[in-house]
């Protein structure tokens, strides 16, 4: 959510950061509903100025009380009155205000769609084959390591089973990340799946891709797409000391998203599904250090695809793609020969203080509080890093040979083929 006081100081470089955003705002109806609750805020304080005016005269001696417990009473009901007014039009105000996403950065490259992404940078090299590419649904099927029909049976489209080897690794995956991202101080966390609905709402995800959340509404419950929805919330309402800063955790769940709209895309095997396992990184910064400390995240991602020996490219993220809470964000994109394509496994994003101001999550500095700005970023998206893996790292016997990094968290060096 932006300052109103910003908002109201620039309302034409919010409706420019908007509409880059490809986001229509009414951002003329925020400042009149903010005129409005202004001027009856005026209102309202002179009203309680006066019932202390009429408490003071009932003190002094020869004054009609009578008189003054009646002028008190039209004036209580009124100033009630005016303060439900107050209540609504503030409640209609901060409605619209958060209909307003997070403007983006000036450096930001500026875009229509996703297809004005830009390419920062390649790593790494592609593999030359000396045999023919398989994708990584023939290589499971070789390998019996993933089990699309039997999900199906159970759950419909959109569901795997991961057997076998293909179970161990997801863990070492885990693990691996765990150790990597200790050395940065991160905290590993378990969070839960189903986040309060209010939560969400601060999160900023309900505006805009709500249709992607699955909602449990007999509970009030949404279930999370990412863990960062959970770990944003975790320290809403609270004061951190600016020492304390950077906060940074990771955490490990299963993730659930509708794909709504996805209909015919990427509708069979592990790529676009319901449920997904992801290891999510978050940080709580201050401001002056929160450019450093999303570089510092994509800096982690680029380790851990090295570490797995996969080519990908960085990408930029232009302002049509960022979404609502994103100010800046980075894409990487996994080599995937099977398809002979890249394809998206990791996202970061800088939100500034758009969630915390949502949250109400501040820290301590010199007497006053600020606003932290909170940042994400994919560790590893399991099912889509177990794709990359099968298919960059396939043999010519239908067998996948394991980087060097995940040896030592796992039992064996290849996943061989049992079919």
């Amino acid at each position: 959510m932006l300052d109103i006081k910003f908002i109201r100081e620039n309302p034409e470089l919010v409706k420019e950061g908007a509409g880059k955003k490809k986001v229509k705002v009414d951002v003329d109806k925020v400042l009149k509903l903010d005129e409005e609750r202004r001027g009856l805020l005026t209102e309202v304080e002179e009203m309680r100025a006066k019932k202390n005016r009429a408490n003071e005269r009932m003190k002094e001696e020869g004054s009609d009380k009578k008189e003054i417990i009646k002028e008190m009473k039209e004036i209580s009901e009124k100033h009630k009155e005016m303060e439900k007014k107050y209540k609504e039009l503030e409640e209609e105000l901060f409605k619209e205000v958060k209909k307003i996403p997070n403007l983006p950065f000036p450096e930001v490259p500026v875009g229509e769609s996703d297809e004005e992404n830009v390419v920062l940078r390649r790593e790494g090299e592609k593999k030359d084959f000396e045999f023919e590419v398989k994708d990584y649904l023939g290589i499971a099927e070789k390998t019996d390591t993933i089990d699309l029909k039997r999900a199906a049976k159970v759950s419909g489209a959109r569901f795997g089973i991961l057997k076998h080897e293909a179970v161990e690794l997801q863990f070492a995956l885990v693990r691996m990340v765990m150790d990597i991202t200790a050395k940065y101080g991160f905290i590993p966390i378990l969070p839960p799946v189903m986040i309060k609905k209010e939560m969400m709402e601060g999160m900023g995800y309900v505006e805009r891709g709500g249709d992607e959340i699955y909602e449990i509404e007999k509970d009030n419950f949404y279930l999370v797409g990412t863990s960062e929805q959970v770990i944003g919330p975790i320290h809403s309402g609270e004061v951190f000391e600016k020492n304390e800063l950077p906060k940074r955790y990771v955490g490990y769940s299963s993730c659930f998203r509708r794909e709504a709209g996805s209909y015919g895309k990427d509708t069979k095997g592990i790529l676009r599904v319901h449920q997904f396992e992801k290891v999510e990184m978050f940080s709580f910064s201050t401001p002056e250090k929160s450019k450093e400390e999303h570089e510092m995240l994509l800096q982690i991602e680029e380790e851990l695809m090295k570490l797995l020996e996969l080519p990908y490219q960085v990408i930029d993220i232009c302002t049509a793609d960022l979404g609502d809470p994103a100010a800046k964000k980075y894409d990487i994109e996994a080599w995937m020969p099977g398809q002979g394509e890249y394809r998206e496994t990791h996202s970061t994003s800088n939100c500034t203080d758009f969630q915390s101001r949502r949250l109400n999550i501040r820290y301590k500095e010199d007497g006053k509080t600020n606003f932290v700005h909170t940042l994400n970023g994919t560790a590893l998206a399991i099912g889509r890093i177990l794709i990359a893996l099968y298919e960059n790292h396939q043999q010519e016997d239908g067998s996948v040979r394991i980087p060097e990094a995940l040896l030592k968290y796992l039992s064996f060096e290849k996943i061989r083929i049992k079919k």
